[in-house]
């Protein structure tokens, strides 16, 4: 009987799974030195400013809330919010003139710019404070004279000296802002029938505020920090205050760390407000808005646990 031979067709072999390499993170040794190096190097720092008696942390506390230095930091902030609020005005107002097709209005702008930008405050305060050298008097016609020499004060030659100086850099902010927006979306507005300052308050402003927010606290800062300057022509703010003291007592560093420490702690608030700012702008740009730093160490504790 023959027997037939039937050749029947071997399945291949399955595949051997094998396990991928685990995966190793790479090391940074120098990461972690440099880390260790700055925690000793500020480690060290506040110990010397905790344990050397030279810096008299019982005098700061005793002249840190005394009035004469309330009232200066009263000085200090108000001229802080009164530059930021009218130089942004005049800002946005140059800045809107130096995107405006009138050549004139351009022309004007920049040249605003291009000069108070070019002055160094210190030169313009002094220079607003002895205009009564230059122009002794204004007149309009027999209608209207008045003495400059008594017209302008220390803290009114600040408030000009001050806005005029910050009105030239929010210009440029402000400028930097609208530019910042897509042309697209003015084009679509004016389709639509829109005039062009609604566009311009409806549409390209809103935008325009998530890339004008950061430099902005930033000059709110620094103008917080400039006002200091204005103790040359004798107004009394933060710094012009505690000048006084010490040029009664002499107690020179404990009078300056009063005011570093309120400056610090200002500009701490002001940071965190710009933080909350910036968020609120991004509510258009981001799916989920970035955690607060309340809700991160919530996180950090839940993970913890």
């Amino acid at each position: 009987m023959t027997r037939s031979t039937h050749l029947q067709a071997v399945p291949d072999a399955e595949p051997a799974i094998v396990d991928p390499p685990p995966v190793v993170p790479a090391r940074h040794p120098a990461r972690w030195i440099a880390a260790v190096a700055a925690l000793v190097v500020f480690a060290l720092v506040v110990h010397s400013m905790a344990t050397n008696p030279n810096f008299q942390w019982p005098v700061v506390a005793a002249y840190f809330a005394l009035p004469a230095v309330l009232n200066g930091l009263w000085l200090t902030l108000w001229l802080t919010a009164v530059t930021m609020v009218l130089g942004f005005a005049l800002g946005a107002v140059l800045a809107v003139m130096r995107l405006s097709g009138n050549p004139v209005l351009n022309w004007l702008s920049w040249t605003y710019t291009w000069l108070f930008r070019s002055i160094p405050l210190l030169v313009q305060l002094l220079f607003w404070f002895n205009i009564g050298a230059l122009y002794p008097t204004l007149s309009i016609g027999p209608l209207f004279t008045v003495d400059t020499v008594n017209l302008l004060g220390g803290t009114t030659t600040a408030v000009i000296g001050l806005v005029l100086h910050e009105a030239a850099f929010a210009g440029e902010v402000v400028r930097a802002g609208i530019l910042s927006v897509d042309a697209g979306q003015t084009e679509a507005a004016q389709a639509l029938g829109m005039t062009r300052m609604r566009v311009l308050r409806r549409i390209v402003l809103p935008q325009a505020m998530r890339a004008i927010i950061p430099p902005s606290g930033n000059m709110l800062i620094g103008t917080l920090k400039g006002t200091s300057i204005v103790s040359v022509i004798a107004v009394h703010d933060l710094l012009y205050s505690v000048q006084l003291i010490y040029n009664r007592n002499y107690l020179v560093i404990p009078l300056l760390l009063v005011a570093t420490v309120w400056y610090l702690a200002i500009t701490s608030i002001l940071t965190a407000g710009q933080y909350y700012v910036e968020r609120h702008y991004a509510r258009g740009a981001h799916r989920e808005l970035p955690p607060t730093p309340l809700q991160r160490f919530r996180a950090v504790l839940k993970g913890a646990r």
